[in-house]
């Protein structure tokens, strides 16, 4: 049978139309450089939608004595000293301008009554500096994205599943994908790549992204095409993720509602942060309000569905209609639970990938010629614990970054060097797949993948566990010989899950093997037979496929900016 192969030429593509996606290809327009985005979801209904709190700059619209060094000091401090210091740097000193960005672009930021900017506390900032639009601050960032963008009439296609980058000699020269609903591929050619293709947080059970996102897309495609993976252990578990119903486990209750005075409770009724963290409650960082919530559930403190209660019945229905709007409507909408009377039952859920591709901080590049990565599918900023916020302000900051430096690349580019086997390759990967017709389900080797991560690389891990979940990984790897992929009239999406399975498995392979080489309990890594800050563990590890880690030593802090931290300690943090 014919296949049907479209090829496409571009200066820039840009896969992944998120907040980071968009940003960078916006950025590239208004150089006039061309660009094209493809992404395996709607524009409009892409992951950064979710993100409900707010974003991050030191506007000091509400605290004058607010300044972009303590706010990067606040982000160095909570990253266990594992956020690279000059990424921390460009994202805090550049944010003022990000928010700028997205005023320019219509954006409709809460205001004061004279017409400044709202913020509000969020986390361990030392100050308020949280922009936001009521508690769907996400979504409404990337409807501003999406509409300047088809004022610059980008193109965009949005239902193509990149499956590999196209590299000869150490550099890029495009990617091959298909068409999720027709099954036609893609030969795209491109001087720069532009990886925005999120984290990894979909390969444990209970999750905050949705089906089919965030599979570790970023990873795979980057390993393959040479580049490397740094801190793939370092994942943040949000304190809140609904239990129920179990289609949607995971779904995130803002931390909005934390900052706007909700309190955490557990079975018997008791305040139990102040067992935790005394000095900031719920709202300290949420590396240590998850680890509270998993040691009450873990210690038989829990609910009976397994969690804990967040109420917010307290605060007046005034705040909690105009602050929290979002959740009051979701809580209606998927439990029929009115957050004004009655609390919410929550647990936490794997949220955030800190780790991610490694890129260089002056404008995040990596090992490949011409392959950049930004957003949550890189890595630099968070370290090993991030702040609520500052993922938002990272993907304008360096949104911006990455377009100026791919139109400077590009332009300087003379040549072009295409490799035919590395297309054939492509092509023959997708043959393959789809000429699979064994008896095993892609779907259920996810869900085993996801179990094994959930059981054995969690909020809690230990050497014999993270052991055994290799093993196990080890048997569902030598069943995927045996897949059956079959597409039909309604699309291709099942040669999309097999696809999105290979990312899973070695996204869970890097997570699993790092998890285990660093023994220390820091920020969200928590090793119970590791309880202590091990300080020679203050590096990056660096994976770049199974097997081979290499530590990574991390520049000093300036001292301006080391002055205002405070001291990182481990005492009392890890309970169990």
């Amino acid at each position: 049978m014919d296949v049907l192969e479209r090829r496409i030429a571009a200066p820039v593509l840009v896969i992944g139309t998120g907040g980071a996606g968009l940003r960078a290809a916006i950025e590239l327009a208004e150089r006039g450089v061309g660009v094209l985005a493809v992404g395996k979801r709607l524009k409009t209904d892409a992951h950064t939608t979710l993100a409900a709190g707010g974003i991050n700059a030191a506007l000091a619209t509400m605290d004058p004595r607010d300044t972009w060094q303590q706010h990067a000091a606040d982000t160095l401090q909570e990253s266990y000293l594992l956020a690279h210091p000059e990424t921390v740097r460009i994202v805090t000193e550049g944010a003022a301008r990000g928010i700028a960005d997205l005023d320019r672009y219509g954006m409709p930021f809460a205001r004061e009554s004279d017409g400044r900017i709202s913020q509000r506390f969020f986390g361990a900032h030392t100050w308020r500096r949280t922009a936001f639009s009521g508690d769907y601050t996400g979504l409404e960032i990337q409807r501003t994205l999406v509409n300047r963008a088809a004022q610059l009439d980008i193109p965009i296609l949005d239902t193509v599943h990149i499956t590999r980058l196209l590299v000869r000699d150490g550099a890029v020269f495009g990617a091959y994908g298909f068409d999720l609903g027709d099954g036609t591929r893609y030969v795209i050619q491109a001087d720069v790549v532009i990886l925005a293709t999120g984290g990894h947080t979909r390969i444990w059970r209970h999750t905050s992204s949705r089906r089919d996102e965030n599979t570790g897309d970023s990873f795979r495609l980057a390993v393959l095409a040479g580049a490397r993976i740094r801190d793939p252990e370092l994942v943040q578990f949000h304190p809140s993720g609904l239990i129920e119903p179990e289609d949607v486990a995971g779904t995130l209750v803002s931390e909005a509602a934390r900052g706007e005075g909700g309190i955490l409770l557990n079975d018997i009724g008791e305040r139990f942060m102040t067992r935790y963290d005394p000095e900031r409650m719920e709202l300290s960082t949420r590396d240590r309000v998850a680890l509270a919530a998993y040691t009450e559930i873990k210690e038989g403190r829990g609910t009976p569905g397994g969690g804990v209660l967040l109420d917010v019945s307290h605060l007046p229905r005034e705040t909690i209609m105009t602050r929290l709007p979002r959740v009051h409507q979701t809580l209606l909408e998927l439990q029929m639970l009115d957050i004004t009377e009655d609390p919410i039952e929550v647990a936490p859920t794997a949220h955030y990938s800190m780790g991610g591709v490694w890129v260089r901080p002056e404008d995040h590049s990596t090992d490949i010629q011409g392959l950049y990565a930004i957003g949550e599918a890189a890595s630099g900023l968070h370290g090993a614990n991030r702040l609520g916020g500052n993922s938002l302000i990272e993907l304008l900051v360096f949104g911006r970054i990455v377009g100026e430096a791919a139109a400077a690349y590009s332009a300087g580019l003379q040549t072009q060097r295409r490799c035919a086997d590395a297309l054939a390759q492509a092509r023959r990967e997708v043959d393959e797949l789809l000429a699979c017709d064994g008896p095993e389900n892609v779907r259920l080797l996810q869900r085993a993948v996801r179990n094994t991560m959930t059981e054995h690389c969690g909020v809690v891990r230990d050497e014999a566990g993270l052991l055994k979940g290799l093993a196990e990984l080890d048997a569902i790897e030598a069943r995927t010989g045996d897949l059956g992929v079959h597409p039909d009239n309604a699309g291709y999406q099942d040669l999309a899950h097999a696809f999105d399975l290979k990312s899973t498995a070695l996204a869970a392979r890097a997570t699993l093997e790092a998890a285990l080489e660093r023994r220390e309990t820091r920020g969200c890594h928590n090793r119970s037979d590791h309880p202590d800050l091990d300080e020679s563990f203050q590096v990056n590890l660096v994976w770049s496929g199974p097997g081979k880690i290499e530590r990574q030593e991390i520049p000093p802090i300036p001292e301006q900016i080391a002055a205002l931290m405070r001291h990182v300690s481990s005492d009392g943090k890890l309970v169990e």
